[in-house]
């Protein structure tokens, strides 16, 4: 679950960027299901009926959104992996890193309540990113218990290198899409935002 304070982060900064690469990987699935007329008939059916046709037309709209969002994701994770020079990280690893970058100073404990795992299982994943100098630790000066993340130069550029290389792919796919398509996409990106926030109330 993404803390208020985190929540905040992802409306800005790096987190902006990184969600419009997540965006810009719809690419594909989005403009496919745009094309089939899926997604309009599904807003249609919704603007057109009410009380339980409306929660099932909606319901109708989220499995196609996220089901195209996780497809893109899938396919866009494999072809940048396949152009990335580098051994790819571990899901779990991956997170992590993203999340120690995205909040420097955060606590093994706070990371492990972001990413919804187990203290320990977070410890296990801090010392192998450590031990392949892509991670950082610190003792808090006033809780000297309390250990503290903060990516290594290292990481910087690889995380850098990474959305450098996906950037350029996404780019790539985003030129050959219409200008309606692009601004489609471009016009999806505050929606997406609002919807996030909708679905961490849900679990809040």
């Amino acid at each position: 679950m993404l803390t208020t304070e985190f929540r905040q982060h992802m409306l800005t900064g790096s987190s902006r960027s990184g969600l419009r690469w997540l965006v810009c990987d719809i690419v594909s699935s989005v403009k496919d299901i745009i094309e089939s007329g899926e997604l309009t008939g599904s807003s249609q059916t919704g603007s057109s009926q009410t009380g339980s046709s409306q929660t099932g037309s909606s319901q109708t709209l989220a499995a196609e959104l996220l089901g195209a969002i996780s497809a893109v994701r899938r396919v866009a994770r494999r072809t940048v992996r396949s152009a990335w020079h580098e051994e790819p990280l571990p899901p779990a690893q991956s997170e992590l890193l993203r999340l120690a970058a995205a909040r420097p100073g955060i606590s093994v404990a706070d990371a492990a309540r972001e990413l919804r795992l187990a203290p320990n299982t977070v410890s296990t994943l801090v010392g192998r990113l450590t031990a392949a100098g892509l991670l950082g630790r610190t003792r808090s000066a006033s809780d000297g218990r309390s250990v503290r993340l903060a990516v290594t130069g290292k990481a910087r550029r690889r995380i850098a290198g990474f959305r450098d290389l996906r950037a350029e792919l996404a780019g790539r796919a985003l030129d050959r899409l219409t200008d309606a398509d692009r601004q489609a996409l471009a016009a999806a990106v505050p929606v997406m935002h609002r919807l996030a926030v909708q679905l961490e109330e849900e679990s809040a």
